[in-house]
């Protein structure tokens, strides 16, 4: 196997929010991969991760992307824009032209770079007339700036299964440990190495809850994630502001 490191750069897809370990810390799709990529390689493989939840993508291109580069890894992976297409001062021209430039910048030392487009997450989230144009328009951008650069595209917006409410956690907004599960077996089938088949095993939907016990769980999750999130906002604070990266060095995977 041609990857012996491994770099993940993004914000909370790639840091591995919901997907808990016992002690609580976030393990996520980004772990999955490398662990399974360690069992290929030996021990001589190494894995960073720099991601933090809450980053925009200015902010992931400042603070993560020349750490990244300096490692010198054999594969990097770059998830970035997702907060920003929330954000009422979002520019997708600036966006689209700066994301050329950073997978330029990735693949200028000869790693791997893989891309993401995004699920549609906006199926059971309010702004969707909005936010979901924007998805589609980086997702585009994820599209072409792949081919133009020789990187690799794990397409989960074209996976209609993370259309099932229980690939995405409580705040549905991030995924759950199985929807991490999933995008790290379609991670590992586009590198071209096997992954666990429960890995991308879907649990059943879930039975439809009748219309007044919908709209009770819609308002306590307004309530308990809606809430907090526009007030964070309103104050200009971010989920991520005391948060550091999980695995800022490259290092072996420790069992």
């Amino acid at each position: 196997m041609r990857w012996r490191s491994f770099v993940a750069v993004g914000d909370s897809f790639t840091e591995g929010m919901d997907d808990a370990y016992p002690d609580g810390t976030y393990r996520g799709w980004a772990d999955l991969v490398a662990t399974r990529l360690a069992a290929e390689a030996g021990p001589d493989f190494r894995y960073a991760n720099l991601a933090i939840r809450g980053r925009l993508f200015p902010s992931v291109v400042a603070e993560q992307v020349p750490s990244a580069v300096a490692m010198k890894p054999d594969l990097i992976s770059f998830a970035a824009g997702g907060n920003d297409v929330l954000r009422r001062t979002f520019d997708p021209d600036t966006l689209v032209s700066r994301f050329d430039e950073v997978v330029r910048q990735l693949r200028s030392g000869g790693a791997d770079v893989l891309l993401f487009r995004f699920a549609d997450v906006m199926a059971r989230l309010p702004g969707q007339r909005l936010v979901a144009p924007r998805v589609q328009l980086l997702n585009q951008a994820v599209g072409e700036t792949a081919e133009r650069h020789g990187a690799i595209m794990v397409d989960l917006y074209a996976d209609d299964t993370f259309l099932n409410p229980m690939l995405w956690s409580t705040d549905r907004l991030h995924l759950s440990a199985a929807g991490h599960r999933r995008v790290a077996g379609q991670v590992l089938n586009a590198l071209g190495v096997g992954c666990d088949e429960e890995w991308l095993m879907v649990p059943p939907h879930p039975a439809p809850s009748p219309w007044l016990a919908a709209r009770a769980a819609d308002l306590r999750w307004a309530g308990r994630h809606l809430a907090p999130w526009i007030k964070r906002r309103l104050t200009g604070r971010s989920s991520g502001d005391t948060v550091t990266a999980k695995r800022p060095l490259l290092g072996p995977i420790v069992d």
